[in-house]
């Protein structure tokens, strides 16, 4: 048994050393933890033709929430619970709502994650910039005017959650199944409708590899899984048997200390020294006790005749299962 759980441990260390020393082969230009990720040709830094360059600073794709626009003097604020764009200005002491604009003009809808819900707002010119995106598949971009009227819009077919407006292009960021979208708006200037309507928009899917492609990575023929899927069945085996062994001695250890404590406190409560199983007397100390035990028992009976006497009793007759007091009298009466 001994030699058995030495080879079990030393198989398992076996794997263990196989699967640490295995490490994923490296990749030149693009990170190990992304499959299919644009190449730096197809990356928005390297698009002069389309005139879609990312801006020279680092740029923090952010959902604004609420912003001010100075050639307004108001607040634009985003309201999630009624899927509205509000306009707010200062009367006097306080702030009023002067304008507002439903994202989504569905009435009472149910579909909770088609819902388009406003995800941020800023100033492009002199049009209010609004992303209203659902959770599920769908989102857009709208231009509004002082008075938060539509004047261009262009639709997404994934969910987006940040934008970004850099001179010439705006930046709109979202997630799909696999991975992230950006999409580039070009524009001629800030503000330009014509161009942000009907420019050719360019998208970059970014697929962000699953942890299966990245184990097929490493692990191309699946000999570090399956030795590690072994290991560790073998490592089960042996935990249920060591704990099956460990709880059959503790058992027996405890019934061992409570047939001790029984047989000491018997003795302490009688006062007789208990007769070990090797002496030569012990069979006549049983007969004597078998002897008393019996005689104590007679002497608590008297002697009694073993005469039965058996008497006849004669009972009177009682009508309560007489025929004749039947209820139904044509049953009684028939032939």
């Amino acid at each position: 048994m001994k030699t058995l759980n030495k080879m079990l441990l030393a198989g398992l260390l076996c794997c263990a050393t196989f699967v640490a020393t295995a490490q994923p082969p490296q990749h030149e230009g693009r990170p190990d933890a992304v499959s299919g990720a644009t190449t730096p040709a197809e990356r928005p830094d390297s698009q002069p033709q389309h005139g879609c360059m990312m801006p020279g600073v680092p740029v923090d794709f952010q959902s604004v929430k609420i912003c001010f626009a100075p050639q307004m003097g108001a607040f634009i604020a985003v309201d999630s619970v009624e899927c509205a764009v509000h306009i707010v200005k200062w009367d006097g002491d306080q702030l009023d709502t002067t304008a507002s604009y439903k994202t989504d003009d569905t009435h009472k809808r149910h579909d909770l994650k088609n819902i388009l819900r406003p995800v941020s707002v800023g100033m492009m010119g002199p049009y209010v910039v609004v992303l209203a995106s659902a959770v599920n598949d769908s989102a857009y971009v709208a231009l509004l005017d002082g008075d938060l009227n539509v004047k261009a819009r262009r639709d997404f077919r994934s969910p987006m959650y940040a934008m970004h407006m850099a001179p010439g292009n705006m930046f709109v960021v979202g997630r799909n199944p696999y991975g992230y979208d950006i999409n580039i708006i070009p524009m001629k200037c800030p503000g330009d409708l014509e161009s942000f309507a009907n420019s050719d928009m360019l998208t970059h899917h970014y697929r962000v590899a699953k942890q299966a492609e990245k184990i097929k990575q490493s692990d191309p023929v699946g000999i570090g899984l399956t030795a590690v899927a072994v290991g560790v069945v073998f490592l089960a085996l042996v935990c249920i048997a060591l704990l099956i062994s460990g709880s059959g001695k503790l058992i027996a250890n405890a019934e061992e200390k409570n047939k001790n404590k029984a047989s000491k406190s018997k003795e302490s409560k009688s006062g007789i020294k208990p007769v070990s199983k090797g002496s030569s007397s012990e069979d006549e100390i049983v007969a004597a006790i078998g002897t008393a035990i019996f005689l104590f028992n007679e002497e608590l009976h008297d002697e009694e005749e073993t005469v039965i006497t058996i008497q006849k009793v004669e009972r009177e007759w009682t009508p309560w299962n007489a025929k004749f007091y039947n209820m139904n009298q044509y049953f009684n009466n028939r032939r």
